[in-house]
């Protein structure tokens, strides 16, 4: 998948599950059931322990677009890239990570927060950034940075859930990352939970069904 594809099918998902969690099964569990609520983006964290196992494991199936983040440094990124991850992020704006990466040739979204950060991250030819902690700010704020920047992509993530998703997409940011309400970082997750909580996301962003419903075998 190339930089633009993986870009495109964020663009159209609207939803990105960054996944926390104890162990490797408990990501696992947590991921199969939000797929079966909807969700096909999935970005693994590398606060998970054998996060490029998990990543390595959901990479050949076809439904998913999977990424990796807490993205920190170039020795990750590759570990990630070997894996199959589809697009990496970051919680900041790393030089030689986002320079790495895009010559690679698979999209990384580095975090910002200030008109600065954007405007860098811009430079370095990145084609969307993580806006991060997007819970310390407000919706407006996208819309807010995209009067003087018009063109930049925005992708909150951080205290966003069902409830104020679409209102982060109605600002101008073209899809948002769900952590704690789709990934709760325990050691036994309720996929019953999680799969309402996904299906709900999803309604909410206008993403009500897909072809294939059934969880991720993994």
């Amino acid at each position: 998948m190339t930089e633009g594809e993986a870009l495109a099918a964020i663009t159209r998902e609207k939803v990105i599950m960054v996944v926390r969690a104890p162990d490797p099964a408990a990501a696992e569990a947590a991921i199969e059931a939000a797929v079966a609520g909807g969700v096909r983006a999935v970005e693994v964290t590398f606060t998970v322990p054998g996060a490029v196992e998990v990543i390595r494991n959901l990479s050949g199936d076809s439904r998913l677009i999977v990424g990796a983040g807490t993205v920190l440094n170039i020795e990750q990124a590759e570990s990630a890239l070997d894996a199959g991850a589809q697009f990496l992020v970051s919680p900041g704006l790393d030089v030689g990570v986002v320079e790495h990466v895009r010559e690679a040739g698979v999209l990384m979204l580095p975090g910002v927060f200030t008109p600065t950060e954007v405007m860098r991250a811009l430079e370095l030819g990145a084609p969307a950034v993580k806006l991060f902690p997007a819970d310390l700010a407000r919706p407006a704020y996208v819309r807010a940075l995209r009067g003087p920047l018009p063109d930049v992509k925005i992708i909150p993530s951080g205290g966003i859930n069902a409830d104020n998703a679409a209102e982060w997409l109605a600002t101008g940011a073209i899809a948002v990352g769900l952590a704690g309400s789709l990934s709760p970082a325990t050691v036994d997750p309720d996929r019953e939970s999680i799969t309402a909580e996904a299906r709900r996301v999803m309604a909410a962003v206008g993403i009500t069904q897909h072809p294939c419903t059934e969880g991720v075998v993994l």
